[in-house]
């Protein structure tokens, strides 16, 4: 059994925009990356299928079916910081209507000499939130990811 691990040390980075999804996890991996930083948190995300219904007369019963699969919005906030090169790519990514590469790290590599697990997809930057609060609030920004890909998943190794 694995053991299970924390998101301390997750990382999130972002891709110059593309056209059309890398053919694998290698092209995916050769892309120029930035990483965001100041990020406190990383949300949900991954497929998830709708549900389509139909009833039939003769039995008065719904039958079910799955609908396209969504990877869904997925959200990052992140502590402000202008000078942050990741934050000023997303911001400036919002502002268009193109699709850029992300790439999710895990801090779950199975030894030491091993690599993390990563997630790659592309996604449209939808929002750019700014939170300030209150006079204990540390400021912060949420950008939302609209995923336009499945995800391509590399697992994490021993070596």
């Amino acid at each position: 059994m694995a053991d299970v691990f924390t998101a301390s040390g997750a990382t999130l980075s972002i891709a110059p925009a593309i056209t059309t999804n890398p053919a694998n996890a290698a092209a995916w991996a050769a892309l120029t990356w930035t990483a965001v930083g100041m990020v406190e948190s990383l949300g949900e995300f991954g497929d998830a299928a709708g549900t389509v219904t139909g009833a039939t007369l003769g039995d008065g019963r719904m039958r079910k079916g799955k609908s396209a699969r969504d990877a869904g919005d997925f959200t990052a906030t992140v502590f402000e910081d202008s000078t942050d090169t990741g934050q000023v790519a997303l911001i400036a990514a919002e502002a268009t209507n193109n699709n850029f590469p992300f790439k999710v790290t895990l801090p779950n590599k199975l030894a030491p000499a091993g690599a993390d697990g990563v997630m790659y997809f592309k996604g449209l930057v939808t929002s750019k939130r700014l939170n300030v609060g209150g006079n204990d609030n540390l400021v912060r920004r949420t950008f939302t990811i609209a995923i336009n890909s499945a995800i391509t998943e590399v697992a994490p190794t021993a070596s």
